[in-house]
């Protein structure tokens, strides 16, 4: 087996560091222009300047903070609503010991060629332990262009990881994530747009459904939500029948397709405080990251507010974990780049409120 190269980057949420002195790779990061009076825009600086990274998933083993972000590269794709220029093609995954301190890259862990089943674009993964394996649960279309869950294991947190040879049955479309309670590990997935999800009636594919718009609910009727179920004893595959995480307004009423400041677009997280339950989600094209509170991971769940604002670049995607007694949110926006498809990973602190509710963080200093 080959040991991933490990390199050292700066970890740059409490020390705002000067984007020129790291050392991008040429053909990835290109130089920009007074960074002292760019980085002083931004409340949080990049973890990672050398690659492009996005869509940041954490968690906490063997003491560290882990981080399984996905692979932003240049590429030639035009872009569009369904996100066909974000043609990523593979994983790393990075460590550090505590907030402030130094970043691994562990290298690449897993590559598009490598996996059976998948045609194209390795989009936002997540990762979770079980008895001293580790799995990376990923999306990718397959050869045909529909979207998949794919998971691939390992014996360490930092990979490589072997991927199965086909999708996990019963999954569709994207967003992977993982909320373990216990010995109870539960898996959700979705997304609308460039997600697929809105091509799917009772979890089946509707045939002939096609673009962003194909499919999609309108006005009062209500949004689409992610899915979850708990998974099987093997991490590989699902254990029950998906089920709906149902999103609700103040009134008891499910968020209405209408509603795009609030209802679901893609990238749902779940973390638990005491005895809440929070789902964190994206809502795509106004670009918050909200929350929504319940009493058990199937829900309902009852809108709350945001998590963080609208971020620089057109998406908004993050991850929400616990470290030594306290709460951080990871992101992405396009600080390195100014290019949507080409994002940079962050991290802040976050706050739980006495009442339950989560204080709103900027990304943007105003």
């Amino acid at each position: 087996m080959k040991i991933p190269t490990q390199r050292t980057l700066f970890f740059g949420l409490l020390i705002a560091l000067p984007l020129a002195c790291s050392a991008p790779k040429q053909e990835e990061v290109a130089e920009k222009p007074a960074e002292d009076t760019v980085a002083g825009k931004y409340n949080h600086q990049p973890l990672v300047t050398d690659l492009y990274t996005a869509d940041p998933s954490a968690h906490v083993f063997d003491g560290k903070i882990y981080i399984y972000p996905s692979h932003d590269t240049k590429t030639d794709v035009a872009q569009d609503d369904m996100g066909s220029h974000f043609d990523m093609k593979d994983y790393h995954v990075y460590s550090v010991e505590k907030p402030g301190g130094p970043l691994t890259d562990h290298g690449v862990v897993l590559k598009l060629e490598d996996i059976p089943w998948a045609g194209k674009q390795l989009w936002a993964p997540d990762a979770a332990e079980k008895d001293g394996k580790y799995y990376l649960y990923f999306p990718a279309k397959d050869k045909e262009g529909i979207f998949k869950i794919g998971v691939a294991s390992s014996d360490k947190p930092s990979g490589p990881f072997q991927p199965e040879a086909e999708p996990i049955q019963g999954t569709f479309s994207i967003d992977p994530s993982v909320f373990q309670e216990g010995a109870d590990y539960y898996l959700m997935w979705g997304g609308i747009w460039g997600g697929q999800l809105q091509w799917y009636e009772d979890q089946k594919l509707v045939p002939g459904r096609d673009g962003q718009l194909s499919g999609l609910p309108e006005g009062d009727a209500p949004a689409l939500v992610p899915y979850m179920a708990k998974l099987g004893g093997d991490m590989k595959s699902l254990s029950e029948t998906p089920r709906e995480l149902v999103i609700l307004d103040e009134k008891g009423d499910r968020l209405k397709a209408s509603d795009n400041d609030r209802r679901f677009f893609e990238a749902a997280w779940m973390h638990k405080l005491g005895d809440t339950y929070y789902l964190s989600y994206s809502t795509g094209d106004t670009h918050y990251i909200a929350y929504a509170t319940g009493d058990n991971p199937y829900g309902p769940f009852t809108y709350r507010g945001n998590v963080l604002n609208p971020v620089e670049g057109w998406t908004n995607h993050h991850s929400i974990v616990e470290f030594k007694g306290k709460w951080y949110l990871f992101y992405h926006d396009t600080q390195l780049s100014g290019d949507t498809p080409l994002r940079n990973i962050k991290m802040a602190e976050l706050t739980h409120n006495p009442d339950g509710t989560i204080q709103t963080i900027d990304a943007m200093k105003k």
